[in-house]
């Protein structure tokens, strides 16, 4: 049973006390919804943010991140190119100004990019910018001046996800460290950039792993903080991974824990939310206020006019965010 929470006070859970909640009894996960929802209802209202994903640069990436369709060491057979062609890049932009989208995100796989690279995109982000839309970048690695170059063209914001926890990294990724990431995101804020980052769950981590990140996530304090839930790709190196604890009772006390631990991000059901809560939609909105539309990186998803279906079905509205 939870404590009804104070409306003047946010939740500040010890390391043992957010293991405890993962752990708690499935019977007992009416109460945790609540007791989360609570304060995502104090920061985020009754409303849900929308984002379309376009994947900007494709594959042939250096690093070898164990989930990722992308990496040097997956096989999986995904479209690989530089650029996206700008059509498409732009038809998408349109797509979220058109629907009043809150936000136009753009992946590029690699984790290092030449001045020339960055330059190129800032071209595009300024095109982009003109309609006012607010844009989110993921882009691996950047230099100061290559930050700086990206803001002067309009970028809000930059994803960069530490996703697991410090000790099961190296077990998901050895060609860059977590300490690196937890640096590159710490440069971006200081630049004055909004941050989102956040993880994936289901890739053999511990209890213990899931809330070292979200501690580290709660000292960042993310604008948005995203929660994948593993979709294991064939070709990857967690193509065999066993997903068997990704039941709709874990996941939604794992946003519950996000939400309890940074209470005033928003808090993304990303990857894996057309699978894992099927049929637990008004649950999972009760915590989380912030969905993708119409796929991932190099995953299918759910399309828009779906995607407001189940907000509006849940009970929820779909909001144009101000920035």
């Amino acid at each position: 049973m939870f404590y009804i929470p104070n409306p003047d006070k946010d939740p500040m859970l010890s390391r043992q006390e957010a293991i405890n909640l993962l752990n708690i009894p499935d019977g007992e996960i009416d109460s945790l919804i609540q007791y989360a929802g609570f304060f995502r209802k104090k920061y985020k209202g009754n409303h849900v943010s929308i984002h379309l994903l376009t994947n900007v640069r494709s594959g042939n990436c250096s690093q070898d991140c164990s989930y990722c369709a992308q990496s040097c060491q997956s096989h999986a057979d995904i479209e690989k190119y530089r650029w996206v062609d700008d059509k498409k890049l732009y038809e998408d932009h349109a797509f979220v100004h058109d629907h009043s989208l809150s936000r136009h995100c753009i992946g590029l796989s690699g984790i290092r990019f030449t001045d020339e690279d960055i330059e190129k995109l800032a071209e595009k982000i300024r095109k982009m910018k003109s309609d006012g839309t607010h844009i989110c970048c993921s882009i691996g690695f950047l230099t100061k001046k290559q930050a700086l170059i990206l803001k002067e063209a309009g970028l809000d914001r930059i994803n960069h996800n530490l996703n697991t926890g410090r000790l099961h990294y190296p077990k998901i990724c050895s060609t860059h460290t977590y300490e690196q990431r937890i640096e590159n995101i710490r440069m971006l804020k200081d630049l004055g950039y909004e941050i989102c980052s956040g993880g994936i769950v289901g890739m053999g981590e511990s209890r213990e792993d899931l809330v070292d990140m979200l501690l580290d996530l709660r000292e960042i304090q993310p604008e948005a903080l995203p929660i994948n839930f593993l979709l294991p790709i064939p070709g990857t190196s967690l193509e065999k991974t066993d997903t068997s604890i990704l039941t709709p009772e874990y996941c939604l006390k794992v946003l519950c824990l996000a939400r309890l631990m940074v209470p005033k991000s928003d808090i993304r059901c990303a990857a894996g939310r057309e699978v894992y809560f099927k049929g637990r939609e008004k649950e999972l909105l009760t915590v989380a206020n912030s969905i993708f539309a119409s796929g991932y990186l190099t995953a299918q998803g759910q399309n828009i006019t779906d995607t407001i279906q189940t907000i509006t079905d849940a009970g929820f509205t779909c909001a144009v965010e101000s920035d």
